[in-house]
């Protein structure tokens, strides 16, 4: 019996969905994606949406918006979409009016400018709000095409991790998928090189 098949055949039964995360297989060469680790914030047939939660921003928060000097989380690079714009998930819920519940505690968007007088007065911790600049957006259709293709993983969430996610979650979310993915953590970021 091969294991590292039934074990692959689990993980090709999780199906996307909000608040699930897409790991991206290694092999993509100069893609925008290249071992992106993506949480999906909506999908549905028209389409999804989500945040790359391990590549830093080449600049601080700070740099775009003026906080409490003790607020300092990192700022991501969310996607390739709307670059202009500056996108958040958070565990405050409800309290951001107009927030969008993705699972359990974590949410996505909302009154940014509720956000700022709260973090101005000290009441939200950089664990509990995740700024990204740009977002991952795929069509009708696109990723259920690209799954197919095997050009992703999809995984369970946990929103502690989610939150804490740094340029390392790549790594080890294919670490815990462990079976057959075990093979990707060791494939060179540029093949060409060995």
């Amino acid at each position: 019996m091969n294991t590292d098949f039934d074990f692959f055949k689990i993980h090709r039964k999780i199906k996307p969905q909000k608040g699930r995360l897409l790991i991206s297989e290694p092999f993509l060469q100069g893609n925008f994606f290249n071992r992106s680790a993506v949480l999906l914030v909506e999908y549905s047939p028209a389409g999804a949406v989500g945040f790359i939660l391990n590549k830093p921003f080449k600049a601080q928060i700070n740099e775009i918006f003026t906080m409490n000097s003790g607020f300092t989380p990192e700022l991501f690079v969310g996607g390739p979409v709307s670059s202009d714009n500056l996108f958040f998930i958070h565990t405050l819920g409800n309290q951001l009016k107009g927030s969008l519940h993705v699972k359990d505690n974590l949410y996505w968007g909302g009154d940014f400018d509720t956000l700022k007088v709260a973090i101005a007065a000290g009441i939200v911790a950089p664990t509990e709000v995740r700024f990204f600049v740009g977002y991952s957006g795929w069509s009708e259709g696109q990723l259920d095409r690209e799954i197919a293709e095997n050009s992703w993983l999809v995984l369970e969430a946990d929103t502690n991790l989610i939150m804490t996610s740094d340029r390392n979650f790549w790594l080890e979310s294919v670490k815990n998928a462990g079976g057959h993915y075990e093979t990707w953590q060791n494939f060179p970021e540029d093949p060409n090189s060995n």
